[in-house]
């Protein structure tokens, strides 16, 4: 109905709602296309004008008969009019079908008696895994997410989550990583029964055995220290820097989990040559001097002087305008070293007069190499 109406949003009366629906096209029926057309011919564009023939008030009895019998043998709703208005006004119900979820790979164990300690629990855990692993393997998938759920006696659910760096499907894995997640699960009076659900699985095809497989085996693969140490340390914690399509030197890198493809056209992306360390966040400096032609001479930088002995540049960055606000300023980086040899990226934040701020300020962005 929002689709038809001049507002986003429509508030109805319960008591009357083709109060404020009266003036949409019956188009706003969802109806089909020769339907519409036939109530065009019949001069009925509006719901309103529907709803008064459908009623028979006044003069319209003939006209609610007629069209009763146009659409009697119409029997989905799409294709009769008076079968929309009922659904639209509650007299009828409207069944929904619902979206069908992909079938997620699932596995659970319903035990003969609630377990209480450790060792048991561990048991089943490396059963549900065994399990899970076949059912992976017969959809030629493997998973980058798993849900432990548990139930317990007294009906409370205790869950837990991993977060795989690369597809796997290798039971003593997801066995060793669950491990460190159940040192801290509270049985209660015993646990009933145990889910394990694959809730994100990609394709992961069936390969011949090699080397990086026996080290999987033994957890010493790549994809496997990732594992576990994001499973010690955090999800978090576990990133690799890539480069992003920015100029602006602190949005020029972005973390993404390690075991993830690169953004594409990467090799683009190595556009100039940076620090290979920056700060995280540039700090202020004091220029003492500048020459007139505006190089910068002396600074302060974390109260210690240094006297600018050679510089290179400017660099110009522009501020990047569609995600900037309209005070942001452009920059000019110089590589400057000073009397000991120590070489640092320094930049003016704006020009004067530029409209948009004070004074230029300076910045330290990092030392370079």
């Amino acid at each position: 109905l929002a689709h038809h109406g001049p507002e986003r949003a429509i508030l109805v009366p319960e008591d009357d709602p083709l109060a404020r629906l009266a003036d949409l096209p019956v188009a706003a029926l969802r109806l089909d296309d020769d339907v519409l057309l036939v109530l065009r011919r019949l001069g009925l564009k509006r719901i309103g004008e529907l709803a008064r023939v459908e009623k028979g008030e006044g003069d319209q009895a003939g006209g609610r008969d007629a069209l009763r019998r146009r659409f009697r043998t119409r029997h989905a709703a799409s294709a009769n009019p008076l079968i929309r208005l009922d659904q639209l006004v509650g007299h009828v119900p409207e069944p929904l079908l619902p979206v069908a979820m992909p079938e997620v790979p699932l596995v659970q164990c319903r035990l003969m008696e609630p377990v209480r300690h450790r060792a048991p629990l561990d048991t089943v855990m490396a059963d549900l895994a065994a399990d899970m692993a076949r059912l992976l393997e017969g959809r030629g998938e493997g998973a980058r997410r798993l849900d432990l759920a548990m139930w317990r006696v007294d009906g409370e659910v205790l869950m837990r989550r991993l977060e795989l760096a690369a597809a796997t499907r290798e039971a003593a894995h997801i066995c060793r990583l669950f491990a460190q997640r159940l040192d801290d699960v509270d049985a209660g009076f015993g646990i009933e029964m145990v889910r394990l659900t694959a809730s994100w699985a990609q394709p992961l095809p069936l390969g011949q055995a090699d080397l990086e497989a026996t080290a999987e085996e033994h957890g010493t693969s790549l994809a496997a220290c990732i594992d576990r140490l994001s499973v010690r340390l955090g999800v978090g914690a576990v990133r690799r820097p890539v480069l992003h399509a920015s100029h602006i030197p602190e949005r020029s890198l972005r973390w993404q989990p390690p075991l993830e493809p690169e953004p594409v056209h990467q090799e683009e992306l190595r556009f100039h040559a940076r620090p290979p360390k920056l700060l995280d966040k540039a700090e202020a400096i004091s220029v003492l001097y500048a020459s007139p032609d505006g190089y910068p001479r002396r600074f302060r930088w974390r109260g210690a002087v240094h006297e600018v002995a050679r510089v290179e540049g400017p660099e110009r960055i522009a501020p990047e305008w569609w995600r900037e606000r309209g005070n942001a300023r452009l920059r000019d980086y110089y590589r400057v070293e000073d009397g000991e040899g120590r070489r640092y990226w320094i930049y003016r934040s704006g020009l004067p007069d530029d409209g948009r701020g004070g004074m230029p300020e300076w910045f330290l962005q990092g030392p370079c190499g």
